[in-house]
């Protein structure tokens, strides 16, 4: 069989579901709601405290243990522009950024907002000078990873 032979299956993976959540990732989405304050769990060996709150630490393979508040200000790691159409997400184009909130030892993915994005390579090099950014939430939390996004914060001292 030859390259050429090999087929190309089309398809479309639009389907409604359910996610069961579980008892920590519950817990995570009901602070957002509830309390407007974004919550990670510690690893009892490395001391990691990770966010979004898991029951295991990813480096350990343990369980993990306290429950402690992040700051709403934290260091954009990295960022996307997003000018394609996907289904389920807001018309582009669009911003989203991996942030590791002060306090915490791990990145948490988000929206970032109040970026103009009509000219995405002066937008993004705005995002490479911006290092800081801060949490606002939603008018009306619901439970889920859209009750928070990311927006610019201070000026970073390194990049001005």
């Amino acid at each position: 069989m030859t390259v050429d032979d090999l087929l190309v299956l089309p398809g479309n993976w639009n389907f409604d579901y359910q996610y069961f959540a579980g008892e920590t990732a519950s817990r995570f989405f009901a602070e957002l709601r509830d309390h407007r304050r974004i919550m990670g769990r510690r690893c009892p060996s490395c001391r990691r405290l990770l966010i979004p709150a898991r029951s295991y630490c990813d480096a350990c393979y343990v369980e993990t243990g306290e429950w402690e508040e992040v700051g709403l200000s934290g260091t954009l790691e990295a960022f996307a522009i997003i000018q394609a159409h996907f289904p389920g997400l807001p018309e582009p184009p669009l911003a989203i950024g991996f942030v590791t909130l002060d306090g915490a030892d791990s990145a948490i993915l988000n929206f970032l907002r109040g970026v103009d994005l009509t000219d995405a390579d002066a937008a993004g090099e705005r995002l490479l000078r911006a290092t800081r950014v801060d949490v606002v939430f939603a008018d009306e939390p619901a439970g889920r990873i859209t009750d928070f996004h990311f927006v610019l914060g201070r000026p970073s001292e390194r990049n001005p």
